[in-house]
């Protein structure tokens, strides 16, 4: 699909836009997030979402309007798993809900930024190397497998190879410092909590996109429809996590069905050259195993309960 470069513009000027809205205006101060508050926005992007998909509809057709939606849908989905880590990391590094939307906020810009290089290089990679896209559908079907049997989510920042590099050469301090991510010390400059807080985040955004993306490229290549999708999932991830992260436990089959829907997709790739799978049967198949393991979790959660 050729795109002009205007609708590149624009989309990232509209980007800009919310981004901007959303620190200097809504969140201009602190506050702590209500659920309510999250639940209205977690409803705006989506109306946001669903709107600009009846534009790809109207400008570019069904076919893909239909690749956005299921796009959309499956990095919606995959974000709600990000949530569980989101919870354990502010839980390990004590942050207060007050800073959190703050520490949030900047990791989604990296985000943003570390996944238009993952999807442009993915894309050019099976562009160039036909024969990547077995290797994208194996990982995705390890990882599925994976997901299955290691339900456990263990988060040991400590551990992280990451964050003992960052200690290593940044000295750090132990206890927060309000919202701010670094201090002067002694005439030294020192990384607080919140901002090691901020790598893990980073760090555990950059381990799903592993997966995420692979995922998308399995029902679309074309660059426009995979970034838009991946770009208002992100967007409206901060709001979901405020209106889901009191509730999450109740969701703990949620893991076995986005497990599912990643072996579907990497087998959907694996058999590409072989049998292509219709967008409309993929996006049926990944709504019924979404739907059910959410309704399944509610309903086990609420006997145990």
């Amino acid at each position: 699909m050729e795109i002009n470069i205007w609708f590149w513009v624009a989309f990232k000027g509209f980007v800009l836009l919310m981004l901007a809205l959303d620190l200097g205006v809504f969140h201009k101060k602190l506050h702590v997030v209500s659920v309510k508050e999250a639940l209205i926005w977690s409803g705006i992007w989506i109306f946001l979402a669903l709107c600009f998909n009846g534009f790809i509809y109207y400008v570019f057709g069904e076919t893909k309007a239909l690749e956005f939606f299921t796009g959309y849908v499956i990095e919606k989905a995959l974000s709600v798993d990000n949530i569980f880590v989101f919870v354990l990391i502010f839980s390990f590094f004590q942050i207060p809900a007050i800073y959190q939307h703050k520490v949030l906020f900047w990791g989604i810009i990296g985000a943003l930024i570390m996944r238009i290089i993952f999807i442009f290089a993915g894309i050019a990679l099976l562009e160039k190397f036909h024969w990547t896209i077995y290797l994208f559908g194996a990982i995705l079907i390890f990882t599925g497998i994976k997901m299955l049997f290691d339900k456990d989510k263990k988060i040991e920042p400590d551990k992280n190879p990451v964050i003992k590099f960052f200690k290593r050469f940044f000295p750090t301090t132990n206890d927060l410092h309000g919202d701010k991510f670094f201090i002067k010390q002694n005439q030294k400059t020192l990384a607080t909590p919140l901002f090691v807080a901020l790598i893990m985040i980073e760090v555990t955004d950059l381990i799903f996109a592993v997966d995420s993306i692979p995922a998308i490229l399995a029902v679309t290549q074309d660059h426009f429809i995979v970034y838009t999708s991946n770009v208002f999932a992100i967007l409206g991830l901060r709001s979901l996590y405020f209106a889901l992260a009191n509730i999450i436990e109740r969701f703990k089959y949620l893991a076995v069905g986005l497990a599912i829907i990643l072996v579907f997709v990497g087998i959907k790739m694996v058999i590409i050259d072989f049998f292509k799978i219709p967008i409309h049967f993929s996006l049926l198949i990944i709504f019924l195993i979404l739907t059910s393991s959410v309704l399944f979790s509610l309903v086990k959660t609420k006997k145990t309960d």
